[in-house]
């Protein structure tokens, strides 16, 4: 079984802000997929920390997580679902946004630094390694204030922009957990985001 996560912070207040576009993809996915989330009991055999939903996919066998913790306590989730799984950290992908990346700009890479992200940070932590996928969704960097950037919503203007990301993320996802191979997947999607944009 594979794990994706994807970050963002929990309530109402939060919904559709750039620092949820985490919660945003997986949403996507699972409902192009067809499944639910499902609060954490629900989990079979399973004894961890509960501040999560998850949605189960069987082709390709996965699990879809949106730990509900707030972004920089995400690794507790994280690594008490790999425990569960038997998984190791290659074998799970996090999602998140990233105010380094030019709007609507994705990036795969099979390990690195948490660039600053808070979410990021709470995962090195807990896992003690580096060496996990991730998935950044670029969100722009402010002229004023960063903390408030990530927590305001698009505007309609990046809206369409946006959406169209937030599709062609779902779909490297599923490449990457139908085919296991990260390399492969940065190579293939890279050239579609990077179509007549500046290197």
């Amino acid at each position: 079984m594979r794990l994706v996560f994807g970050l963002g912070n929990p309530g109402r207040e939060y919904e559709s802000t750039r620092h949820n576009l985490g919660f945003d993809v997986l949403g996507f996915l699972a409902r192009r997929e067809g499944v639910l989330f499902e609060p954490a009991r629900t989990l079979e055999r399973y004894g961890g920390p509960t501040a999560f939903e998850h949605a189960r996919l069987f082709e390709p066998d996965a699990l879809l997580v949106k730990p509900l913790t707030f972004m920089n306590r995400s690794g507790e989730v994280v690594s008490a679902l790999l425990g569960w799984a038997g998984a190791e950290a290659e074998q799970c992908m996090v999602v998140v946004d990233d105010l380094d990346l030019p709007l609507a700009k994705l990036r795969i890479r099979p390990s690195g630094s948490s660039g600053g992200h808070n979410g990021l940070k709470s995962i090195l932590s807990s896992l003690g390694t580096d060496r996990f996928p991730r998935l950044r969704v670029g969100i722009g960097r402010s002229q004023t204030d960063a903390a408030r950037h990530v927590l305001a919503r698009f505007t309609d203007e990046e809206r369409a922009a946006i959406d169209h990301a937030v599709a062609e993320a779902a779909e490297a996802i599923l490449a990457w957990l139908r085919e296991g191979d990260i390399e492969a997947c940065m190579t293939r999607f890279h050239s579609r985001w990077n179509q007549g944009a500046e290197q």
